[in-house]
């Protein structure tokens, strides 16, 4: 059925039942998996490059930063493969919309299958808070399982 899942991860707790599952599956299908975490683009748009001091230095704190946490969330989820049994490729995508990467790495990889944790929000939350996850859902032509 499935041979090669890929599984978006930001490191939270809802992801991270994501993670399970998606490494569940691939255990029991003997799939491979691909575990990516995305962090956005810094946004110039909400700095004033002429009166920053200092920007460049920020910019590398920030992407500094940013390597460090995706270092953390796939060990994390690493970790969580590999009690499945599952080894794992993992993948940080930097400064790239989340849905966007997480699509563009799914056709790079050659996934049958992406699977994404989602809160399930309605009405205003949804509007508000915005999805990723439906996102993907709205322009992916993968099957994509969600995990609540």
């Amino acid at each position: 059925m499935y041979r090669n899942i890929l599984v978006a991860t930001d490191g939270s707790e809802l992801a991270a039942r994501g993670v399970e599952h998606a490494a569940a599956l691939a255990a029991g299908l003997g799939a491979t998996l691909t575990i990516v975490t995305v962090s956005e683009p810094w946004n110039a748009a909400l700095t004033d490059p002429s009166g920053l001091v200092g920007l460049d230095d920020f910019l590398r704190h920030y992407r500094a930063a940013a390597q460090a946490s995706a270092d953390d969330v796939l060990a994390s989820a690493r970790q969580a493969a590999a009690r499945h049994g599952v080894d794992a490729t993992t993948l940080f995508v930097a400064e790239q919309p989340p849905a966007d990467a997480i699509l563009e790495t799914a056709i790079a990889r050659g996934v049958d299958l992406l699977v994404m944790a989602s809160h399930g929000r309605r009405g205003i939350g949804r509007l508000l808070l915005g999805s990723q996850t439906q996102a993907v859902v709205a322009r992916s032509e993968l099957p994509v399982l969600i995990v609540r």
